[in-house]
């Protein structure tokens, strides 16, 4: 309880400066209280939410109990008796559909994390979704409903260009594949395509929008399972320095990049966050971030466009964090990630030539 007491007033603002000082300084020797610092401020952004959500609901009650019919009709143009009739017999019932059909898109955006911190991009904050689309010109183009028909009814490679994609990487021997989740929001269709350029079908079965994690399985039949997996998750916090390198996807080849650990947070102190000085692109977001060692210690999030060389990775540990929080109902089986590292001892050249396989291009359609 005087922990909780203690994050509550530090996200609150009301700590002394000395008080503040100290307690930063203790998030960043202690990963384990920076996560129930990031988790709080999330439990407390949803109890607000929920107020702001009952509030709108009164306010609306109240606005329909002082809705004056007759006035209305005065100020609009005249109805037909037809019109009237029908206005006169349901115009509760249209009432109470519009009051339920706002407040289930409002709920629908809460839930899907529309409003949570990390789905906004900032100006400053590029994220790396990589744009695919094409514009034919002078060409009669199918109608989006027909594209959608056609995909959905067919697990078949899709014959035309994916409208945007980016990177992932397997989380286990069987199909299941993290990425971000900017990368695949919106999506109707999902696929992921290795470095021999075979395409398999995919879904999303679980996102995270908090950390910009979502999580894939591939359903497609001509998936076979993988070797064990060559590298290992990380659970304790990088350190200043240390090497890092990433393998993805910002073009059609696989692109290999080095670089840094530079701050152990990320865009305007986001703790979730490293900041890395290393070079990465659009297509990059998802992509596996390692450790000399072949530890993954991050997945690549975005970049900054006021900082050269300066990209942003979410922390292993709230990726791990993001995995146990899977409802078990959407799992074939209980996950066991992979605790053995096949890549401490390689040189760099054979480290990417271990990981390869188990990284993808995701394409979204």
């Amino acid at each position: 309880m005087e922990l909780t007491e203690q994050i509550e007033l530090y996200l609150k603002g009301k700590m002394t400066t000395e008080e503040l000082r100290d307690f930063e300084a203790l998030r960043v020797s202690d990963p384990l209280l920076d996560q129930k610092v990031v988790a709080h401020e999330n439990f407390l952004n949803q109890i607000k939410e929920y107020g702001e959500h009952r509030k709108l609901v009164s306010e609306m009650n109240a606005i329909h109990e002082r809705l004056d019919v007759a006035s209305l009709r005065t100020e609009v143009m005249p109805l037909s008796a037809l019109v009237r009739i029908l206005w006169a017999k349901y115009r509760i019932n249209a009432a109470v559909a519009a009051s339920v059909a706002v407040l289930a898109v409002f709920a629908t955006l809460f839930s899907t994390g529309f409003f949570a911190k990390t789905s906004a991009i900032h100006s400053d904050n590029i994220a790396l979704r990589r744009e695919m689309s094409r514009e034919i010109n002078n060409k009669v183009q199918r109608s989006k409903n027909e594209i959608l028909k056609n995909i959905k009814a067919s697990s078949k490679i899709p014959a035309d260009p994916a409208m945007f994609g980016g990177t992932g990487f397997a989380l286990t021997t069987d199909g299941y594949v993290i990425t971000n989740y900017h990368v695949v929001r919106d999506a109707d269709s999902v696929y992921i395509q290795n470095t021999d350029g075979d395409l398999y079908k995919a879904v999303t079965i679980y996102s995270y929008p908090a950390y910009d994690i979502a999580v894939l399985k591939v359903t497609d039949p001509g998936f076979k399972s993988l070797k064990p997996l060559p590298y290992g998750f990380k659970r304790s916090i990088a350190d200043l320095g240390e090497d890092v390198f990433t393998y993805g996807f910002p073009k059609d080849d696989p692109v290999y990049t080095k670089g840094y650990l530079s701050s152990k947070t990320g865009h305007s102190g986001d703790t979730t966050e490293y900041q890395v000085d290393i070079s990465v692109n659009p297509g990059s977001s998802g992509g596996p971030l390692l450790d000399s060692k072949g530890n993954i210690i991050g997945v690549i999030k975005g970049k900054s466009s006021n900082t050269d060389g300066a990209s942003f990775a979410i922390k292993s540990g709230y990726l791990l964090e993001a995995i146990e929080s899977i409802p078990k109902e959407s799992l074939d089986k209980k996950l066991i990630l992979n605790s053995k590292n096949t890549l401490a001892n390689l040189s760099r050249k054979d480290q990417i030539k271990k990981i390869q396989n188990y990284i993808y291009m995701v394409k979204v359609y």
